[in-house]
C-alpha cells in the first residue's frame, strides 16, 4: 500500500485516495495536507492518534470505509479539522472520547451510520459544531439530550429519513434554553403519527422542514396543530416529488398553522387541488412571504381580506393565465414571482392598485401577449423590477406610462416585437438596467435607446444591427457602465459609436466578425476596466491601439482571434509577453498565420526568430523592390507583352488570316446603347453592309478576355473604331484596348485608328489622358454631333474609310 497511486488535486494540500482499499493513511500523503478523501477504503477500526501524520487536515472524508469502531482520541491531533464525513459506516462502537480534540469542527456527517439513540452520541463538547447531519439512521425519539444546550453554534440539525413517529412535550426542551433563531431542523421522511400540542411552544427556529412526513390528510392536519406556539422564520411543508405520500390538497389542511408565528411559508409538491384553494391562504394570510412550489395549482379562488403577505412566489405551478385579478387582493404585496410554468401562456388580466408592488418576476414561462407594458399594471406606481425573460413572444408598444419608475427591465430570450424599429423606451427615464439579449431585435433606428438617459447596464447579446455595423446607436447613454453587444454579427464599428460612453467600465463585443481594433473608435473609453474582444477576426493590435488602452483596464480578452504571428508585428508579440496578468484565456490566444506557426501560442512565440542581420535585411529589401518593379512593369504593359507573345508564337498576320470583320469597336459598356443604335444599326443594315466586332456580341464564351480582344478583335478586323466618351476615359479596359490598338497599328502596319469623339465628352478629363490627347492632336478624328448636316458628313467620312481595302463577296 505504500506505492499506491494518489491523486494530488492541489499540490501538497488536497489528496484523493478514493477506492484504493487501503487500511491506513498512505505514507505518500504529506503532513501539509489540508483535504483528504479516503472514501471507499477498508479502515475498519480507528485507533487513538490514527491521523497524527496529517495534523493540518481541515476536511476528512471517510465515506464507506467499513469502519465499525472509533476508539477514544482517534482524531486527537486534528485541531484544525472543520469537516468530518463518516457516511455509510456501520458504527458499532463509539468511545466516549471518540471525537476528542476536534476543537474547530463545524460539520459532522453521520448519515447511515446505524445510530439509534442520541444519548449515546459523544458530541456534547463540540462547541464549534454548526452542522450535524443524522439522516438515514434508526433514531426513533426526538428527545434531545441535555448536552445539546452546549452546542451553542449549531445551525443545521437533520433527522432526515429516521424512525421518529411521535413528538412529545419536553422532547425539544434543550432548544428552549438557548436562543436558536438560526437553527434549521429537518424532520422530513419520518413517519410522524402525532405531534403533541405544546411540543414546539416557546421555541424559536430559523427553519422547520416537514416534507413527506405524514401518511395521510388527517395525520398531517392534526400534527400541524401540534406546532402551536412555534416561532419560525421559515416553515416548509409538503412532499418530495419521488416519494409522495399525500397527493391531494384538502380544504382546511393548513388550519393548524393559525397559531404558528412564521415569516415565510413554503408549500411544496401537491398534485391535486381541484376546488379546495378557498382555504389555502386562511392561516397564512399574515405571513410575510409565501412560496408555492411544484403545485398543480390552476387558480386562486380566495384571498383573505387584510392580508399581510409581502412576497408571493408560485414556482412550477399550473396556471394557464396570470391570475392578476386575484393576486391584486394582496394589497401589501411587494414582490411577486410566477416562474417556470410550462402551462402559463396568457396575460390578459391586469394588476390593479398594488401601490406597494416593487418586483414582478414572470420569467421562464410561455407567455405570449401584446400591449406591453403599461396597461398590465394599473395604479402600480412603485414597480421597479419587471422580469419577462425566457418567455415566448411579447409585443412592446412603447407605453410605459403606468410603470415609468421602472429601474430594472429584463426581456432576455423572449422574442420581442417593437424594439429596434422605433424608440419604445422613451418614457423610461429612470431605468438603470435593460436586458434584451437574444430577443431577435434588429436595430434599425439610431434612436432605439432614446429616453434611457439613466441607463447603466445594457445587455443585447445575440441580436443584430442594420448593415451589421454599429453606428451612433448609444449617443444618449452617457451614464452607461456595462454594455454587452456580443454575438451581434457585427463587421464594423463607426468612429463616433462610443463617443458618449466616457463612464463605461465593461464592454463585451465578443463573438462578432470585426477585423480591426481602430484606436479612434475606442479612445473615448477611458474608464474601461474589462474588455472582451474575443472570437472576432482581429489579426493584430497595432502600436496605436496599444497606446490608447486605458490605465484603468484590468481584464482584456482577445482570445480566439485570427492572429498573424509575423515579425512585422514584433512590438505586439512583445506586449503579449509583458501583459500576462491583464490578458484572459491566454491558452486560447494562438497564431493563425503564417502556416509554419499555426496553432502556436502567442505567449510561447519565439521572439529571437525575429532577430535578423543588417545584411540579410538589406538583401531582402533589394530583392523585394526588384520583384515589385518587375511585377509593376508586367502589369503596366500586360497587353503589349501578351500581344507580342501571340505574334511570336506563330499567329498569322491579319493579311494572312483573312478579315472576319470590317472594324473592331472599342467602347465603354455604358455607351453600348449609343453604339448599337447610332453605329451598328446604320453600318450593318446599310448599303453596302459592314460587319463590326463587338465584345458584348462576338467574343467567344469561356475564353479569357485578353485572348478575345487580340484574337477576335484586332487580328480578325481590318480597322479599329474607338468611341471616345467620358465613360471611355474613366474605363480601365478601354484604356488597355486603346494602348494595344496603337501596338496593333505599329505591328500590322495599319494606316490608323478611326477615332469617334462624342460631343458630350469631358474635355478636362480628356486632357488628363496625355497619350490619348496627344494622339487626337496628331491624327484626324470624327466628331459626332446630333445635327442632320453633321451626321451626313460623319457617315460619308466613316463609310469612306471603311470601304478602303474591303473585299466584296459576289
Amino acid at each position: 500500500w505504500l506505492d499506491l497511486p494518489l491523486l494530488q488535486v492541489t499540490p501538497n494540500k488536497t489528496f484523493r485516495c478514493m477506492g484504493l482499499n487501503i487500511s491506513r493513511v498512505p505514507a505518500g500523503v504529506p503532513n501539509t495536507t489540508q483535504n483528504l478523501d479516503l472514501s471507499f477504503s477498508n479502515l475498519k477500526s480507528l485507533r487513538a492518534n490514527y491521523f497524527s501524520s496529517v495534523p493540518e487536515l481541515q476536511l476528512l472524508d471517510l465515506t464507506r470505509c467499513n469502519i465499525h469502531t472509533v476508539e477514544d482520541k482517534s482524531f486527537e491531533d486534528l485541531h484544525k479539522l472543520t469537516s468530518l464525513i463518516l457516511t455509510a459506516n456501520s458504527l458499532q462502537y463509539l468511545g466516549t472520547a471518540a471525537f476528542c480534540g476536534l476543537t474547530s469542527l463545524k460539520k459532522l456527517v453521520l448519515v447511515e451510520t446505524n445510530i439509534a439513540s442520541l444519548s449515546d452520541l459523544p458530541i456534547g463538547h463540540l462547541h464549534t459544531l454548526q452542522e450535524l447531519n443524522l439522516g438515514h439512521n434508526s433514531i426513533a425519539s426526538l428527545k434531545l439530550p441535555k448536552y445539546f444546550t452546549n452546542l451553542t453554534s449549531l445551525r443545521h440539525l437533520s433527522f432526515l429519513s429516521n424512525k421518529i413517529t411521535y413528538i412529545s412535550k419536553g422532547d425539544l426542551d434543550a432548544l428552549r434554553e438557548v436562543n436558536r433563531f438560526n437553527l434549521t431542523l429537518v424532520l422530513s421522511l419520518n413517519d410522524i403519527k402525532y405531534i403533541e400540542p405544546g411540543s414546539f411552544a416557546g421555541i424559536h427556529l430559523g427553519e422547520l422542514v416537514l416534507r413527506s412526513s405524514f401518511e395521510n390528510f388527517i395525520v398531517m392536519h392534526t400534527s400541524l396543530q401540534g406546532l402551536t406556539g412555534l416561532q419560525v422564520n421559515r416553515l416548509t411543508v409538503g412532499e418530495f416529488r419521488n416519494s409522495q405520500r399525500l397527493v391531494d390538497f384538502h380544504s382546511g389542511l393548513l388550519s393548524g398553522l393559525c397559531q404558528v408565528q412564521m415569516q415565510e411559508f413554503v408549500l411544496i409538491c401537491f398534485r391535486d387541488f381541484e376546488n379546495n384553494t378557498d382555504t389555502l391562504f386562511n392561516c397564512i394570510g399574515n405571513v410575510s412571504s409565501i412560496r408555492l412550489v411544484n403545485l398543480e395549482l390552476e387558480e386562486v379562488s380566495e384571498v383573505p381580506m387584510f392580508s399581510q403577505v409581502k412576497q408571493l412566489e408560485c414556482k412550477k405551478c399550473k396556471f394557464k393565465e396570470v391570475p392578476a385579478m386575484k393576486l391584486s387582493l394582496f394589497k401589501e404585496l411587494r414582490v411577486l414571482r410566477i416562474t417556470k410554468s410550462k402551462h402559463l401562456s396568457s396575460f390578459q388580466q391586469k394588476f390593479e392598485s398594488l401601490s406597494n408592488l416593487e418586483v414582478i418576476d414572470l420569467s421562464e414561462n410561455r407567455l405570449s401577449f401584446t400591449g406591453c407594458c403599461s396597461r398590465k399594471f394599473h395604479k402600480c406606481p412603485n414597480l421597479k423590477h419587471l422580469n419577462l425573460s425566457f418567455n415566448s413572444d411579447i409585443s412592446v408598444t412603447g407605453d410605459f406610462t403606468n410603470v415609468k419608475n421602472l429601474l430594472y427591465l429584463d426581456f432576455q430570450h423572449t422574442k420581442l416585437f417593437g424594439p429596434g424599429s422605433y424608440p419604445v423606451f422613451l418614457s423610461l427615464q429612470k431605468l438603470i438596467y435593460l436586458d434584451i439579449s437574444h430577443t431577435r431585435t434588429h436595430v434599425k433606428s439610431q434612436c432605439t435607446f432614446c429616453g434611457l438617459n439613466s441607463l447603466q447596464v445594457l445587455k443585447m447579446a445575440g441580436n443584430s444591427f442594420e448593415n451589421n455595423k454599429l453606428a451612433n446607436n448609444f449617443k444618449n447613454l452617457s451614464h452607461l457602465h456595462t454594455l454587452d453587444i456580443s454575438g451581434c454579427k457585427l463587421v464594423h464599428v463607426d468612429q463616433r459609436t462610443f463617443d458618449a460612453l466616457s463612464e463605461l467600465k465593461e464592454l463585451n463585443i465578443s463573438n462578432n466578425k470585426i477585423l480591426s481594433f481602430d484606436p479612434v473608435v475606442y479612445k473615448p473609453l477611458q474608464a474601461l476596466r474589462a474588455l472582451d474582444f474575443s472570437n472576432n477576426q482581429l489579426s493584430v493590435l497595432l502600436d496605436s491601439a496599444l497606446e490608447i488602452l486605458p490605465d484603468s483596464l484590468l481584464l482584456l480578452d482577445i482570445s480566439q482571434n485570427l492572429f498573424e504571428c509575423s515579425c512585422v508585428y514584433l512590438n505586439f508579440l512583445k506586449w503579449i509577453k509583458e501583459k500576462q496578468e491583464l490578458l484572459q484565456n491566454k491558452e486560447l490566444m494562438i497564431c493563425h498565420t503564417p502556416a509554419y506557426v499555426k496553432n502556436v501560442s502567442l505567449s510561447s512565440f519565439d521572439l529571437s526568430s525575429c532577430q535578423l542581420s543588417a545584411s540579410t535585411v538589406s538583401l531582402s529589401v533589394i530583392m523585394l523592390l526588384s520583384v515589385v518593379a518587375f511585377l509593376f512593369l508586367i502589369y503596366k504593359y500586360y497587353f503589349q507583352l501578351y500581344y507580342s507573345l501571340v505574334l511570336l508564337s506563330g499567329c498569322k498576320h491579319s493579311a494572312e488570316r483573312g478579315n472576319t470583320y470590317d472594324a473592331f469597336v472599342i467602347h465603354s459598356s455604358k455607351d453600348q446603347e449609343w453604339v448599337l443604335k447610332e453605329l451598328v444599326e446604320p453600318l450593318e443594315g446599310g448599303t453596302p453592309p459592314f460587319q463590326l466586332c463587338l465584345f458584348s456580341r462576338d467574343f467567344l464564351p469561356g475564353v479569357p478576355i485578353v485572348t478575345n480582344i487580340i484574337q477576335e478583335g484586332f487580328l480578325s478586323s481590318r480597322n479599329v473604331i474607338a468611341v471616345i466618351s467620358t465613360n471611355f476615359l474613366e474605363s480601365k479596359w478601354c484604356s488597355f484596348e486603346f494602348d494595344i490598338a496603337q501596338s496593333w497599328q505599329l505591328v500590322e502596319g495599319k494606316a490608323g485608328i478611326i477615332m469617334i469623339v462624342l460631343e458630350e465628352v469631358n474635355k478636362a478629363l480628356l486632357r488628363q489622358r496625355l497619350g490619348l490627347s496627344r494622339y487626337l492632336r496628331r491624327n484626324t478624328y470624327l466628331e459626332w454631333k446630333n445635327k442632320e448636316i453633321s451626321k451626313h458628313i460623319f457617315w460619308r467620312q466613316l463609310t469612306g474609310v471603311l470601304l478602303e481595302g474591303k473585299k466584296w463577296n459576289h
